[in-house]
């Protein structure tokens, strides 16, 4: 009874988690559509596919029955909420630039671990959960950028995202698979959420191709030069043995 109650009440509040995520990228989506200075469909567009993109994409392919943005009305509505106060208000500032990272945070952890939990749920293995709890947290701002003709922000060139829902998703299959889903829910949140959080503040990025290229050519070299100077230690050290040192 007490364990049932438990459950309902962390499903409410990844609701309420999941609900503000949506409000948050939606918002952001409406932000972008004011920098391209689209129309009003143009912000809902944006803003629907940034928080609700993910998502859509993930039960899509579980082919578990509708999404669940389109059987509970809340999520559209929250997404449209996002697009009209974009709209209608210029959300820029300080107050924004401080909320808005934190938020987006929380969801990424929050939607990561749902949208594991989900594909664990229709009865589908480890690699699958960690792959659709990814497109969840990401899949939103992925087809916004594409559809905007740009390179997704996940695919490079900004702090660990994408490795972040990695980790949540990851986090959230291995708590399942030892029994406890609900405290891992919270676990692979946390996960999340602190992982872009840090890597935001100490501007922790994966290396590119060329900065990994330059890095293992610069020790090659480097070892070339050490064997083919050990050669010339080894004469030198012939022709002129070291005196031995009186103890």
């Amino acid at each position: 009874m007490d364990v049932a109650v438990d459950d309902q009440a962390v499903s409410e509040i990844f609701r309420v988690l999941d609900l503000t995520g949506v409000l948050a990228n939606a918002v952001l989506g409406g932000v972008i559509a004011r920098r391209e200075r689209l129309d009003p469909i143009g912000f809902v567009v944006l803003a629907t596919l940034t928080g609700l993109g993910g998502g859509l994409i993930r039960d899509t392919l579980l082919q578990a029955g509708p999404p669940v943005a389109l059987t509970d009305p809340t999520y559209l509505l929250t997404a449209l909420a996002g697009a009209a106060i974009a709209y209608v208000v210029r959300v820029e500032g300080r107050a924004w630039d401080g909320t808005w990272p934190v938020v987006d945070a929380v969801a990424l952890g929050c939607w990561a671990s749902v949208g594991a939990q989900r594909t664990l749920d229709v009865g589908l293995g480890w690699l699958p959960a960690i792959l659709l709890g990814t497109i969840t947290a990401t899949g939103g701002g992925l087809v916004r950028d594409v559809v905007l003709r740009r390179v997704p922000g996940i695919l490079g060139g900004g702090t660990l995202y994408a490795t972040s829902a990695i980790a949540a998703a990851g986090t959230q299959v291995t708590a399942t698979a030892v029994g406890y889903p609900v405290a891992g829910s919270l676990v692979a949140l946390a996960v999340g959420a602190g992982l872009v959080l840090l890597a935001r503040r100490r501007g922790w990025m994966l290396p590119d191709a060329d900065a990994w290229s330059r890095t293992v050519a610069a020790r090659t070299r480097y070892r070339r030069l050490a064997d083919r100077a050990r050669p010339a230690r080894r004469l030198r050290d012939r022709r002129h043995p070291r005196e031995p040192h009186d103890d």
